[in-house]
Parts: C-alpha cells; structure tokens; sequence
C-alpha cells in the first residue's frame, strides 16, 4: 500500500515516506506468503498489478490506492460521505484527464476503463445516476481494449446491474449478472466477484417475485 500511495504523488510533491515507489512495486512478488499452501487472492492481485513495475521503463498504475479500495470494498463506506466521495472524484477526474493528455501504451485500454469504473461508482454514490450507467456502459463497449485487467468487465456488469436494481429495473439487471458470472472465467478476485453476483442475482429475483404477487394481488382486487 506504500507504494500504491506514494506512485499517486506528482513528480514535484513532496514523499513523506522516503521510498521509491516502483523499487517498492518490484518488491511485491517476492512477499508472497502462502496459508494452507495457498496464496491470498489480494496477494494474487498485488503481485499481478506490480508486474508493469518489472520494466526498465514501467509504466505507472494511474490510482493503485483507490484500486484498492474497491478491491475491498470500500466505496460502499466512504459513499456515505458526499463530501469524501466528491474529492475522490476529483482525484479520479484528474487521472482521466491525465490518461487522454497521456502517450498511448500498452496499458491505456485497461487503465481508462478502471478509471470509469471507480469513476461510476462515486457517480452512483452522490446522485448523478445516468452518468454512473454511462461511465459503466463504456466498460463494457471497450472490453476488447483490456489485455491484463479482465476482472473489469464482470466487474462492471455487477455494479451497473446494482445501479439498475436500485432504479427498479431487475430484470435488466438479472441479465447482465447472469452475463457477469456464465461469460467471464479466471480473473482476479473471481471468488469474490462471484459471491456479490449470486448476492444480488437473489435479491434482484426476490424483488420481482414480490413485485409480481403485487400485480396479482391489484388484479384479484
């Protein structure tokens, strides 16, 4: 996480830390730790994300800290807060804009559309709900430019399927999150994905049996 937060500092910003961070980045795969025989998926996700750092000439992770904070789930907490959601768009407004200024490379596919993702989520969180759909919606139209960070997609079909549950659209949601779990095989943090799929695949059917006995309730009266 040192190195997440420090590669997020402009190259004339003071670091409090006094580490470089793609020295700290390279570092990442040899701390692998295994429990059981088997490595965390956040390890798993570190180590994938640290590989662009490898380089002679690496090219930055563009948000790393607030990468992570999805990865754990933490939008569903600070959304809470409007006034904290709003700088964090902020932050992520200023890496878009970083990225499209920026040369191309081999990582500008994915790098743009995890920007959209987190983007549509602080989005969600303060109101402006087309935008988030758009901000999504543009994931899934870009998929075929995202070579490294495949959980994206599924990812995206998750959150702007919950966006169109919370507008009462289930049974559009219901398709993309059956889309999210049949189409999409082996990326990071799966098992995880997954679980919050088959957590809103049940609340979204929930909804429409209930929204069905009204209507044959209304018809009997």
């Amino acid at each position: 996480m040192k190195a997440a937060y420090l590669s997020m500092f402009g190259k004339e910003d003071y670091k409090p830390f006094g580490d470089d961070e793609v020295e700290l980045f390279r570092a990442v795969p040899g701390l692998k730790l295994k429990i059981a025989g088997k490595s965390l998926p956040t390890e798993k996700f570190a180590i994938r994300k640290s590989r662009r750092y490898l380089s002679p000439n690496p090219v930055s992770l563009p948000i790393p800290a607030l990468e992570m904070m999805y990865i754990w789930n933490g939008y569903a907490v600070i959304g809470k807060q409007p006034a904290l959601t709003d700088g964090i768009l902020k932050i992520i407004t200023k890496a878009e804009e970083m990225l499209e200024k920026g040369p191309e490379n081999e990582y500008s596919g994915d790098d743009e559309c995890l920007v959209k993702l987190l983007k549509g989520l602080c989005l969600k969180y303060l109101g402006r709900v087309q935008e988030a759909e758009e901000n999504f919606r543009n994931i899934m139209a870009n998929e075929k430019k995202i070579k490294y960070d495949h959980y994206l997609i599924p990812n995206a079909l998750l959150e702007l399927a919950l966006l169109l549950m919370e507008q009462g659209r289930n049974e559009e949601a219901i398709r993309l999150l059956e889309s999210a779990k049949q189409n999409y095989k082996n990326y990071s943090m799966e098992s995880r994905t997954h679980f919050r799929i088959q957590a809103a695949t049940l609340q979204a059917k929930s909804s429409l049996e209930d929204g069905n006995r009204s209507m044959v309730s209304s018809v009997s009266l």
